[in-house]
């Protein structure tokens, strides 16, 4: 048995996100049947992270286990067939050989989101952007989002009655940029809590949408309560970007 990666993509909108559901269909089940019915053996796919409902993925890793030798001898051949085997809106970019003891969740090192927001009524963004009809202030979110930066308990945008051993996390990068009329945030960090992203952007658009001053997201911050924080946005502006690995 060898131990792979495999870098997929997929576009959330037809699927209760990327772990396996008891009674929803979800990405990991779509790629497990795929990997099952190409290599011929149970496969047991264990991702980078989850995506809820609705969330899209440009990079997302897993790792699985398989003795078969087509994915060493030919793994254009692989490639091909197992995307010939996955709906459309599910793809495998690249098959990477590993160390046995590589995980796909443990191992990441970083990982960057972006959540788009779009401000004019647009036909082609329907599940890939949030239509906003407010103008938000970006200078304003900006000077707000540089006190995310660092390492720090980020409970107050943690969904309630998770089971992580922190809330601790580093955050390297929040900004947003603004191109016309679309609007982009991008985050990342060593980890994410459950729902965090969404929480954060809601909470600092209460700042350049609402009015609320500077200061505020530190309160948020300050108070470690779910409750102070912004509303949750919706799942399908949202976007997992980047996964890091010391070995990729």
């Amino acid at each position: 048995m060898k131990r792979f990666f495999l870098e997929i993509a997929y576009d959330g909108t037809a699927y209760h996100g990327w772990q396996l559901q008891p009674n929803a269909i979800a990405v990991q089940e779509k790629l497990n049947h795929a990997l099952h019915t190409f290599l011929r053996e149970e496969v047991e796919t264990v991702g980078a992270g989850r995506t809820d409902t609705g969330v899209h993925a440009k990079q997302l890793y897993v790792h699985f286990d398989s003795a078969n030798k087509v994915l060493t001898e030919n793994p254009n051949r692989a490639l091909l067939s197992i995307n010939s085997l996955l709906p459309y809106d599910i793809s495998v970019q690249r098959i990477i050989l590993v160390a046995d003891d590589a995980h796909a969740r443990f191992d990441a090192t970083e990982r960057s989101y972006e959540y788009h927001i779009h401000s004019k009524k647009n036909p082609f963004l329907i599940n890939k952007s949030w239509l906003l009809r407010d103008i938000p202030d970006v200078e304003k979110m900006n000077e707000a989002a540089k006190f995310l930066l660092g390492t720090k308990d980020f409970e107050c945008f943690s969904k309630s009655n998770t089971q992580v051993f922190t809330n601790i996390c580093t955050i390297k990068e929040a900004r947003w940029e603004q191109n016309g009329d679309h609007f982009v945030f991008h985050i990342t960090a060593d980890r994410f809590l459950r729902n965090m992203v969404r929480a954060i952007v809601g909470t600092l658009l209460e700042i350049g949408v609402k009015g609320k001053p500077i200061s505020y997201i530190q309160e948020v911050l300050e108070s470690k309560s779910r409750s102070k924080a912004g509303v949750s946005v919706p799942a399908h502006g949202l976007y997992l970007t980047r996964v890091i690995y010391p070995f990729i």
